[in-house]
């Protein structure tokens, strides 16, 4: 009688037995990196804005924060840190632990300041991952209510026909409303004199006491003027009418092919924030711009919302530091 062959059953056990031995192994070795890993997020965010308390820029911001907050399960609150061309925001999150839980609001002034600065202590580009865009908003040209410019068609035959004498008031130079003034001129091909000033209610002082004939300016802050009687909108700067001045051509619709201006902003975070904890932040900043009441209190402003991918948000910013720094040259103004 021959030996036996060792049961099939056994070894099955045996091979089982290996299998789990190797996983105990697995769980030992990869448990450290599972806890360091932690929930996101673990306390409040901070969102630093680089422009003062009550802007458009800053209203954004919060309306979209307090809705984040409700899908988050944290405390989403605005930090303001304007100045220096957005230098001082900028630095305060890109020193930040990249852990999701500083931001900064992003927006086309980062754009420009590459073109302002001859080194930028932080660079836009490399020193963040953007996370979405939020909204965009429109500029305007504006008069005061007994202007004698009817139309941007008047306001360009003046122009055309006195070299230097029209006069656009915004804020500093180097703002986007300065910028977008300049781009006027090259794209219209006029000669105005830019009347700087030092905050958007100085233009407005300007602009209404007949200092300055047009000012450039951002549509939200206007629309109070425009509604209560005491200037009047020649046109828009954006490729589209905005639907907070209903009847308002677009510059390019009014005689100026090819001009457009549109501000933006949108959610950056430091450089090396985990994508996990970006992927997390996106996705709350998409259901805050989806929420009714974040759409009927910026709409008011005259604010479209609109987000979108980093990627997309990445493109934007290279493509508008490009434009920007040719306008930049192109106004003579010499980097700081």
């Amino acid at each position: 009688m021959g030996t036996m062959p060792m049961p099939v059953t056994k070894r099955l056990d045996n091979g089982g037995a290996t299998r789990r031995r190797m996983l105990a192994a697995a769980a030992v070795v990869f448990a450290p990196a599972l806890r360091a890993q932690p929930r996101f997020p673990q306390r409040t965010i901070t969102i630093v804005v680089p422009f003062g308390a009550g802007g458009i820029a800053d209203l954004m911001a919060r309306s979209v924060a307090e809705q984040m907050a409700t899908r988050l399960g944290q405390p989403v609150v605005i930090e303001n840190k304007p100045g220096a061309g957005s230098i001082v925001a900028s630095r305060a999150v890109a020193s930040a632990e990249p852990d999701g839980h500083t931001l900064l609001l992003m927006s086309n002034g980062h754009a420009v300041s590459v073109g302002l600065f001859r080194q930028l202590p932080v660079d836009p580009r490399r020193a963040f991952t953007p996370i979405t865009t939020l909204g965009f908003f429109d500029l305007g040209l504006f008069v005061p209510a007994g202007s004698r410019f009817a139309s941007l068609a008047d306001l360009l035959a003046f122009a055309k026909a006195n070299p230097g004498r029209l006069t656009v008031g915004s804020i500093a130079p180097g703002s986007t409303q300065h910028l977008a003034g300049r781009l006027f001129d090259t794209t219209a091909g006029v000669d105005s004199l830019a009347v700087p000033y030092n905050g958007s209610p100085a233009v407005l002082a300007a602009l209404r006491g007949g200092q300055v004939d047009v000012a450039v300016e951002i549509v939200g802050p206007m629309l109070p003027q425009v509604q209560a009687g005491a200037v009047r909108a020649l046109a828009v700067t954006g490729a589209q009418p905005n639907a907070a001045l209903p009847g308002v051509p677009t510059v390019a619709q009014a005689g100026v092919a090819g001009y457009e201006v549109t501000s933006w902003s949108g959610l950056a975070a430091p450089a090396g924030t985990p994508a996990a904890t970006l992927q997390t932040l996106h996705d709350a900043a998409q259901a805050a711009l989806a929420s009714p009441a974040v759409q009927q209190r910026l709409a008011a402003l005259g604010v479209r919302l609109q987000g979108s991918t980093p990627g997309a948000m990445a493109a934007l910013l290279a493509g508008e530091i490009e434009r920007w720094g040719a306008v930049i040259r192109r106004a003579g103004l010499t980097p700081q």
